[in-house]
């Protein structure tokens, strides 16, 4: 059905790729259509006066614009700057790339976030198509437009003066947003929590979190309770561990202070509970937190949950694990080269060290150091502890005096397999039969200008580096070079399937145990 979808898309709007991201296959027609779209349940229905009229591209940019702050910068102004909207129904929203290795990209790190932002903005959840109009292609026709409801302001959740909160653990007072590096890896986490922090109980209730350790699912959980606090003083903020929580139960079934404790727990506007997981094996804990849960929901108060597992593995009652999934259960996965290199930039401002932001020191730390954010920001605190007491300038040398005793730890194919951007670009040189110079040079002969691209599409995909770094390793191109190069080879392998193979293979031994001539 959605392969359907892609035909129908691609014969009425000409030649090039389609990708329908989510949703039903139905055939996209370009007429305007007048429809009244329905608010999210947080907002009234509007009457004829509270819809306007919008076009495709008036959607689009609604969704950028409210998409910008949660990305960094450069990330934007290279994926999402350079795109538009094409046509639009009642669920169906059409977007042009520049490219078809675009449409990959998109598809694979933001259409989430966007699909979410489109919920929320007009509360309806399009269906994201991704075309790439390649050269020759007839222009995509006039956008359609819809009518959709404009976005009224959410109503506060009421606070009734009086009632006592159990006593919160404090929040750490640098877990805010502002501190809150987003990547490929969080960003729909962040979103989400961003949207909860501006509504609490109005949309994504309950929020559940979940990740390996130290990721920065604690970070994002009190960062929200930072957030609904300034906001709103008077709102009732308890951000707990589930250990402390059962701890406290225990307390009172002892203390014979039940009531005490229900009313406490029940009456906030915001809880906030870290590593839910706690909850496993403890019968009675769980029936408690049921009804809890089941209080401050029915009371619209904002739950927040985080845990190191989704809910169907965490091994609690079926009810509870249904009502962790009522909302958004988002993951945040290990951070990419990209935003390892953003947050050790982040670090090193905080605390004052004398490290310029594109030090190669950065560079190596991000590169080998991958497993958690606790981890980068521990390698950063031991470097300035090794400075500061062997009185020695953070140079590369002693970056590597750090990580090395860590790196040598690691199974010798494992340190095998730790590839660099200098030694892919050298093993594609080898395979064309080329000089490394001659991919760094400004020559733009077709034996040369394939390699280099090539090369650039290889680090792109095995290390994710940014594509200014990947232009500077080939003499210093902008990163729409390197744009067009990742879209070129995309579409070269598409067509060619000697190459293809050829491509995969060389990926294949980089990955794989035979890349020694690749590593640092």
């Amino acid at each position: 059905m959605i392969e359907a979808l892609g035909q129908s898309l691609k014969a009425e709007h000409g030649a090039g790729s389609y990708r329908p991201v989510r949703g039903a296959a139905r055939r996209l027609t370009p007429a305007a259509r007048a429809t009244k779209f329905p608010l999210p349940r947080s907002g009234a229905v509007p009457s004829d006066p509270d819809l306007m009229e919008l076009t495709a591209q008036d959607i689009w940019s609604r969704l950028l614009e409210a998409a910008r702050p949660l990305l960094p910068e450069h990330t934007f102004r290279t994926w999402l700057a350079p795109t538009e909207a094409v046509a639009v129904t009642e669920d169906q929203l059409v977007v042009a790339t520049p490219n078809a290795f675009a449409i990959e990209w998109i598809e694979r790190h933001y259409a989430p976030l966007l699909i979410q932002l489109g919920e929320r903005l007009f509360g309806r959840r399009f269906v994201l198509c991704l075309q790439h109009n390649g050269r020759g292609a007839p222009p995509p026709p006039p956008a359609a437009a819809v009518r959709l409801p404009i976005a009224a302001p959410l109503p506060p959740v009421a606070v009734t003066a009086g009632r006592e909160a159990p006593e919160s653990t404090p929040l750490n007072p640098r877990y805010t947003f502002d501190r809150f590096v987003i990547g490929s890896n969080n960003q729909l986490a962040a979103a989400a929590a961003h949207a909860v922090a501006e509504a609490p109980g109005r949309l994504y209730n309950p929020l559940f979190i979940y990740g390996g350790v130290g990721l920065g699912k604690t970070h994002l959980m009190q960062a929200i309770g930072h957030e609904v606090r300034r906001r709103d003083p008077r709102r009732r903020v308890v951000y707990v561990s589930c250990e402390r929580f059962t701890n406290e139960l225990i307390g009172a079934i002892q203390a014979g202070s039940m009531a005490e404790f229900r009313r406490r727990y029940r009456s906030v506007d915001v809880l906030l509970v870290d590593d839910i997981q706690f909850l496993e094996g403890k019968r009675q804990t769980q029936e408690e937190f049921f009804h809890t849960f089941n209080a401050i929901y029915d009371a619209q108060g904002q739950i927040v949950l985080t845990s190191d597992r989704p809910p169907k593995e965490i091994g609690v009652e079926d009810r509870l694990v249904s009502r962790f999934e009522w909302g958004l259960v988002a993951d945040i996965q290990p951070p990419d080269y990209e935003t390892r290199l953003a947050i050790l930039r982040l670090k090193i401002e905080e605390i004052g060290l004398d490290v310029p932001p594109d030090s190669p020191v950065l560079d190596y730390i991000a590169r080998y150091c991958t497993s958690s954010v606790r981890d980068l920001e521990g390698k950063v605190r031991k470097l300035q502890a090794l400075s500061v007491l062997e009185r020695r300038e953070i140079t590369l040398d002693l970056a590597r005096l750090v990580l090395e005793p860590e790196l040598r730890l690691r199974p010798p194919e494992t340190r095998a397999r730790v590839l660099t951007p200098e030694g892919i670009r050298r093993r594609v040189a080898q395979a064309w039969g080329v000089s490394e110079e001659a991919l760094q040079s400004k020559r733009r002969t077709k034996d040369v200008t394939l390699p280099r691209q090539v090369a650039m599409y290889l680090i792109k995909e095995l290390l994710g580096l940014p594509l200014v770094e990947i232009g500077r390793l080939f003499g210093g191109r902008d990163h729409s070079t390197v744009i067009h190069a990742l879209g070129k080879v995309e579409e070269e392998i598409r067509l060619d399937p000697a190459l293809r193979d050829r491509i995969e293979a060389l990926r294949a031994e980089l990955s794989g145990v035979n890349a020694e001539a690749a590593v640092a």
